[in-house]
Formats: C-alpha cells, structure tokens, sequence
C-alpha cells in the first residue's frame, strides 16, 4: 500500500494472521514474481502488495514508540475494468500457492506456478472482467 492508503478489505482483520518475518516476506515475494512473470507473458495485469502495520503509541514523548508488523505479501490480480479477479499468496507453513478467485468457493492450493496461472485464465475465460 502507499503511503496514507486506507486498510483494504483483503488485510482488514488479519494482522495477527499473516505477520511474517522479513525473511519469509521475501521468498514469498520471490515466489509471486514468479507467477506475475508468467501472467504477465499471457498479458494478464498483476501487482505485488506489500503490507506494513504501524502502530503508534503517544505517550507524551517528543518521538511516539511503535509497533511495525510485515505482512505476508500477496498478488493481486486485477480484470480490464482494474476490479480484483484473483488473489495469491503463499501458504506460511506449506509454501504452496494460494489462489482465492473472485466469487470462488474459498482459496484453493496449488504447487506449480503455471498451474496458478492455467486456474486464473481459466476462471477468466469463463467470466468478463
């Protein structure tokens, strides 16, 4: 998110969930760029979000004390219209891809990442975006 965006609905509520370390944070990311390459070459519009929490204490200090959470990074992928079709992310225990589809049952898990991409142009070749 940039600087003074708004929470958007894909992390509201989930900050207790999906913390990771800075370390898991970049594998994650190396992993999505994977798959954004791939959609990409099938002209697909994707982005990596990247989530910071900041939580700030004012105590009275000339500087406020806080708390910085990283989330687990996620791929958004978005149809012509710019609304969100599908999400990835990157299970934190199985390291698997996890693709939530727009209007989908929930998210589904997926190894390779040509087989995420073969879910996403399916999903949208069955739907206008």
């Amino acid at each position: 998110m940039t600087t003074g965006q708004a929470v958007t609905e894909s992390h509201a509520g989930r900050y207790g969930d999906d913390e990771v370390s800075d370390a898991t944070a970049e594998k994650h990311d190396k992993a999505l760029a994977v798959v954004q390459r791939l959609l990409s070459v099938r002209g697909v519009r994707s982005c990596l979000v990247h989530t910071i929490s900041l939580k700030l204490f004012g105590d009275g200090r000339p500087y406020p004390l806080g708390q910085r959470r990283r989330l687990a990074p996620e791929l958004v992928v978005t149809g012509s219209q710019g609304r969100r079709g599908a999400t990835v992310s990157v299970g934190p225990r199985s390291g698997c891809y996890l693709v939530s589809l727009r209007n989908g049952p929930g998210p589904e898990t997926v190894r390779d990442p040509h087989q995420v991409v073969d879910l996403i142009l399916t999903a949208r070749s069955g739907r206008r975006t």
